[in-house]
């Protein structure tokens, strides 16, 4: 399968709260969209690896996209190694993405910097003939280099280098998030409160997508940051 868009994060939920907005709307505009987690999550405060498989699996149904798989790297411990590096190789060239979509490049969570380093380090070597990869059936997998990598805000508000028009899209970004009910904040929950569980970042995930949206001038937006310069035909091209 081709992918037009392959989104990948450290853990479930990095790619609904980063970018869940853009892919529901490139998934209504026809593009084939897929989801990698590195990782199970299994070091969360709240919540099992077993209940953030089944969230995951919900949340992927609601954005729409075509497929959601799972590395199992090591939560908190992997690292950016070759052995890593050419799993990620391996995923790369049998979706063959054009946009690769990763971790915020600077983050409070460890993951989430090393995330994006391992999966921009991995698209610049996935593209590199003399490294030598084999598929699921024992074939010789074919060089492939996605054409943008795009890193998501996390946590931290980065400067975006450029915003994604998501007006309408917010919502089913939000019933994505909140698929994963041992995560976030819940007036139920007996579980121990963790920086992600308050109502106040729930609540800040729909501001910041406001927000952007307010600076470009459009109801709702979504932050990336790149890894070069993006470049337009002209400049009537800006919106």
């Amino acid at each position: 399968m081709k992918l037009h868009i392959l989104a990948i994060g450290a853990h479930p939920d990095d790619v609904e709260l980063g970018c869940g907005a853009t892919i529901a709307k490139e998934v209504a505009n026809g593009k084939k969209v897929g989801i990698i987690d590195l990782t199970k999550g299994e070091l969360g405060t709240r919540g099992t690896a077993e209940t953030r498989k089944i969230e995951a699996e919900n949340a992927a149904k609601i954005l729409g996209v075509e497929f959601r798989e799972n590395m199992g790297f090591a939560d908190g411990f992997f690292i950016n190694d070759k052995s890593h590096q050419l799993q990620l190789i391996k995923v790369l060239r049998k979706y063959q993405p054009e946009i690769v979509l990763c971790n915020a490049v600077d983050d409070r969570h460890i993951d989430h910097g090393k995330g994006s380093k391992l999966v921009s380090d991995a698209c610049f070597l996935s593209g590199l003939i003399k490294i030598e990869t084999k598929d699921g059936e024992n074939k010789q997998q074919q060089p492939w280099r996605p054409k943008f990598v795009y890193h998501y805000m996390q946590w931290k508000n980065l400067e975006p280098d450029i915003v994604v028009d998501v007006s309408g899209f917010v919502d089913t970004k939000m019933k994505a998030v909140l698929a994963y009910e041992t995560q976030f904040y819940s007036k139920d929950s007996n579980e121990p409160e963790t920086p992600i569980s308050s109502k106040n970042f729930t609540d800040s995930v729909m501001y910041r997508a406001r927000d952007l949206g307010r600076l470009i001038g459009v109801e709702a937006g979504e932050g990336f940051n790149v890894e070069r310069y993006p470049a337009v035909d002209s400049l009537f091209d800006l919106k």
